[in-house]
């Protein structure tokens, strides 16, 4: 008999959400499919996956066409499709968000990726969002900078679960954990419920990708052969590397008194959700993100394509333990050859913030395009 991998996962204390969403697997029923057999516990989006999803399907021309008929701007009818695909998902994982008392069944749905500087402008989305979503089971994606470390302590003040993305740096992933606590904290002084889910988004194969690049032009750069096989030694190490050191202040920053008094009022800690989890490197193993990141505690989400690899050739221990030393020895080797990990990370998620800029500007030309197109004679 077959063994599916993922369902081991759960086992181990972590719970894996798909990277993935679009009205094809809901109305086919294979998003209910896979929560029902697969252990599928979670929902991730973004503006690439929403661009990929709407962009050129005929899925949702019989809804542009009634937002058309309507009066309805391209903004306005890219949420009404986008909503609407998060409702039907969150209904799919309903059952999930009840069995676990909240811990998972969510879909995250990201504000606007214009916001990522704007404070203000994030907290007013976020809370629009919510309210016409109407679904207890949402998170609101939002990234991690200073502005939204800022719009994360709100959010979660007024209730709202958060999904904080674009994390790349063990000090960032500190910030949103303290924000987290502090809209926690703002919620206890207030007499209400401390019970909020909250995850915190940790991105992976994205920095092996720049820090391999760097080591590369290192290795191309010097004619010592001793220095070159130190540099090759070190590619493919950082991201899990980076990963163990942020489980570990992770442990560090739910040990004190200060979260104590707040789990004392029912509140859970925020988890880290392991994302980013496609192999980039055809050299690597494809589930290399997901079989040395195994944790009590974590979220893993995985694209389609990771999920059918862990089904088939995950091997689940917990290692987000394992080989810690190591993991320190990493990150100081790699400062130092001279590879500022503190710029790569600020780099990475300017990067990460254009790639959502990018597919959202996309999609709107598309959704006009296709408004056009469909407007009555």
């Amino acid at each position: 008999m077959t063994v599916n991998h993922l369902l081991e996962l759960q086992e181990h204390g972590q719970s894996v959400w798909m990277d993935n969403l679009s009205r094809d697997i809901i109305q086919s029923g294979a998003l209910a499919e896979m929560v029902s057999t697969q252990g599928i516990r979670g929902i991730t989006s973004n503006p690439a996956i929403f661009e990929k999803a709407i962009a050129g399907n005929a899925i949702y021309d019989e809804a542009i066409l009634a937002g058309v008929k309507a009066g309805k701007s391209v903004n306005e009818i890219y949420e009404f499709l986008v909503f609407e695909d998060i409702q039907r998902a969150a209904d799919v994982l309903l059952p999930v968000f009840n069995s676990s008392d909240g811990l998972d069944g969510y879909v995250s749905i990201e504000v606007s990726p214009n916001l990522s500087q704007d404070t203000e402008g994030t907290v007013s989305e976020a809370l629009r969002f919510w309210a016409a979503i109407d679904r207890p089971n949402v998170m609101i994606k939002i990234p991690g900078t200073t502005a939204g470390f800022a719009a994360v302590e709100r959010v979660i003040a007024a209730g709202i679960p958060v999904n904080v993305t674009l994390l790349f740096s063990v000090s960032d992933y500190e910030q949103t954990a303290l924000a987290y606590i502090r809209g926690l904290e703002a919620l206890a002084e207030r007499g209400e419920s401390v019970k909020i889910a909250s995850v915190a988004s940790f991105f992976l194969s994205r920095i092996d990708t720049k820090i391999d690049d760097r080591l590369e032009a290192l290795i191309k750069g010097t004619t010592d052969e001793v220095r070159q096989e130190k540099l090759a030694e070190l590619k493919g190490k950082a991201a899990i590397a980076n990963a163990k050191l942020a489980y570990q202040k992770y442990k560090e920053l739910y040990a004190d008194a200060r979260w104590q008094a707040l789990v004392a009022a029912g509140a859970r800690e925020q988890r880290l959700l392991w994302a980013s989890t496609s192999t980039k490197n055809p050299a690597y193993s494809d589930v290399m993100y997901v079989d040395n990141l195994v944790g009590p505690n974590t979220v893993n989400t995985m694209p389609p394509e990771t999920i059918a690899a862990c089904i088939d050739h995950c091997d689940i221990q917990d290692r987000i333990e394992m080989d810690l030393p190591e993991a320190q020895a990493v990150v100081a080797a790699l400062q130092g050859v001279g590879i500022d990990l503190d710029q790569v990370m600020i780099e990475l998620q300017q990067e990460g913030i254009d790639k959502f800029v990018k597919p959202f500007g996309s999609l709107m030309k598309s959704l006009e395009t296709k408004m056009a197109q469909l407007m009555p004679a």
